[in-house]
């Protein structure tokens, strides 16, 4: 059986550096912090008071009051960012086989919100039990592509994948399968997360996992930097209209890029901490380059996980140096964290986005907040620190990994007609 081409059609993103594709961008390539103290709570005793928060978004700018109430915000980026990805893709709703059409979404967390406050509010009456009849559909991971074909009437396949960190690469990677069998034409694919919580800022905190660097949220997301002391958590969402190519070519769309392959593998080390030499990241980078059938030499940049953590930027590092060798050191490699902050199950999905403008601009945005050299990362690897540099990009590689040992890995190429 002969596999069909996928191709990205449409694109959507709501981030912490720009409510908008365009707006993504330009944050980008100029490399701007979205990290700031955090106003969505009293931060007054937690370790960590910043973090990166959406910037004037107001739902109701995008739902009337009464569907607002019903989601979310994990729900209400993943249907913003949908909506944008879908109307960018010049899809006609009025004629599309909808039947063929999915959802396949990707979220670590959740609802964690709703789930908060539904409990504290339990907790703090008088035992009865008086919960918000929406509770529950608010709280569920596989709400968000729920909502996105019920308000859209795709009627193919339609799930949340879930692997931490790693969830909306998932997504991805099932979406592009899912097209190449045959089985849909359309799959719109990407990952939302809102867990800029007192229970997420809480939780990440009590495992030492977030930077605490108070004095200085704009600069605390810092990988591969000496003085990196942990992640900056951010919040949004990331859309990608996946569509296999004769369909996509047929309807006269604009095509972005080619998805050409996927890889997944397990650290099988620790609950949290990746492999110290990367074993895991080695095998899913070599799985991905095995079913795009490409060579390692064949890659012109990667966009990392690089989270801004002491131990999983350097063995994200040795692992490059591992499956690309001296190839490796002529590799754009770079980390949009240290913009976004960390949006736990949507990383994947909007980085995927940043390498895919990577490619149309010939442009790798930077690495920013880089200060101090890290003695245990290879001084010869072109980090792309602090300035964006242009490259004609022609593939792109992301990683994103997830706690539990999730590593995921996709791979686009400019379209080869």
């Amino acid at each position: 059986m002969e596999l069909k081409r996928v191709v990205v059609t449409g694109l959507g993103a709501l981030t912490p550096i720009g409510n908008n594709l365009q707006e993504y961008w330009e944050g980008l390539k100029n490399g701007k912090s979205g990290s700031a103290p955090i106003t969505y709570f009293d931060t007054e005793k937690f370790k960590t008071k910043f973090a990166c928060e959406l910037k004037n978004f107001n739902p109701l700018d995008h739902f009337d009051r009464k569907e607002a109430r019903k989601l979310d915000r994990f729900a209400q980026y993943a249907m913003v960012a949908a909506d944008e990805a879908i109307k960018d893709s010049g899809i006609d709703l009025d004629t599309v086989d909808k039947f063929r059409v999915g959802v396949i979404w990707g979220a670590g967390i959740g609802g964690l919100e709703t789930f908060q406050n539904e409990v504290i509010n339990f907790a703090e009456g008088d035992g009865s039990p008086r919960f918000n009849p929406f509770f529950i559909p608010k709280m569920i991971a596989d709400i968000a592509p729920g909502n996105i074909s019920i308000k859209h009437g795709f009627m193919g396949a339609n799930y949340t994948t879930v692997s931490a960190c790693a969830s909306s690469a998932n997504a991805m990677i099932d979406a592009l399968n899912n097209i190449r069998l045959g089985y849909s034409d359309i799959i719109v694919s990407g990952g939302s997360e809102a867990a800029v919580t007192q229970a997420g800022m809480g939780g990440f905190n009590a495992m030492h996992a977030l930077s605490t660097r108070n004095d200085s949220p704009e600069t605390a997301s810092r990988p591969f930097d000496a003085t990196r002391d942990g992640f900056v958590l951010g919040e949004g969402g990331g859309a990608l209209i996946l569509e296999e190519y004769e369909h996509a070519k047929a309807r006269g769309a604009k095509i972005y890029a080619e998805l050409i392959g996927g890889g997944l593998s397990s650290d099988a080390y620790h609950m949290t901490a990746p492999h110290p030499e990367g074993d895991g990241v080695v095998a899913v980078m070599k799985n991905c380059l095995e079913n795009a059938g490409l060579k390692p030499e064949d890659i012109d940049a990667i966009n990392t996980h690089g989270t801004s953590t002491p131990l999983g930027d350097v063995a994200e590092l040795k692992a490059i140096t591992k499956v690309f060798g001296e190839h490796a050191k002529t590799l754009n490699i770079n980390s949009t964290k240290s913009m976004t902050g960390h949006l736990l199950g949507a990383a994947g999905a909007i980085e995927a986005i940043a390498a895919i403008l990577s490619m149309q601009h010939g442009l790798v945005p930077p690495t920013i907040n880089h200060e101090n050299i890290d003695e245990n990362i290879d001084p010869s690897l072109n980090l792309t620190l602090n300035k964006a540099q242009e490259r004609d990009v022609k593939i792109v590689m992301s990683n994103t990994f997830g706690f539990g040992g999730h590593n995921a890995c996709v791979v686009f190429k400019k379209l080869d007609e």
